[in-house]
């Protein structure tokens, strides 16, 4: 492991929000796929429920789409992580869960806003990334037809495909039919 279980779950929830609507239209269109995203990553505390929320929550997933297509840049990544931090108004604490017994942060109250608590954790998790020097770690697929991002936790940092569309295996069939082309 290469970050604390939790930073690494809320980057890969940042990568699956930010991909819900890079792949194949939008997937966060109502309450309920926003639920079931939210269930999927553990998300607690309070829920409105309600389209302002779910609208809260698209504009909270542009500007971390935002971070990732700047994360060659450090400086315009650490302005962008600074803003949603002072923005968010994140306030640490620790705490566990039945369900997770270990300890870990969350960076806002159960009754704050789910865009404030889910911006607040996302740029905590990425200001781990850029205090351990891991900034490259936030990429964009290197398949040329697909926009996703990714966050490569491999060890030697060598992921370039998402997992959201079968780019890597689309790619290496590709490279496979064109070497046999090549062949004949």
């Amino acid at each position: 492991m290469l970050f604390t279980y939790d930073t690494e779950l809320t980057l890969r929830a940042a990568a699956v929000l930010v991909n819900s609507d890079r792949v194949d239209g939008e997937q966060l269109g109502d309450l309920a796929a926003l639920d079931q995203y939210l269930n999927d990553f553990g998300w607690t505390g309070r829920r409105d429920r309600d389209d302002v929320e779910l609208r809260a929550v698209h504009e909270l997933r542009t500007r971390i789409g935002d971070i990732w297509d700047v994360a060659d840049d450090e400086e315009a990544t650490v302005d962008r992580v600074n803003a949603l931090l002072g923005e968010t108004k994140a306030s640490p604490w620790l705490t566990r869960h039945v369900e997770n017994p270990d300890w870990h942060l969350h960076l806002g109250a159960a009754d704050d806003p789910l865009w404030q608590r889910m911006g607040a954790e996302i740029a905590m998790a990425l200001a781990d990334l850029i205090r351990g020097g891991e900034l490259r770690r936030l990429k964009i697929c290197a398949a040329p037809d697909c926009t996703a991002v990714l966050t490569d936790l491999s060890r030697n940092r060598s992921r370039i495909f998402c997992d959201t569309g079968n780019c890597g295996n689309r790619q290496h069939v590709a490279a496979y039919r064109q070497r046999q082309r090549e062949e004949e």
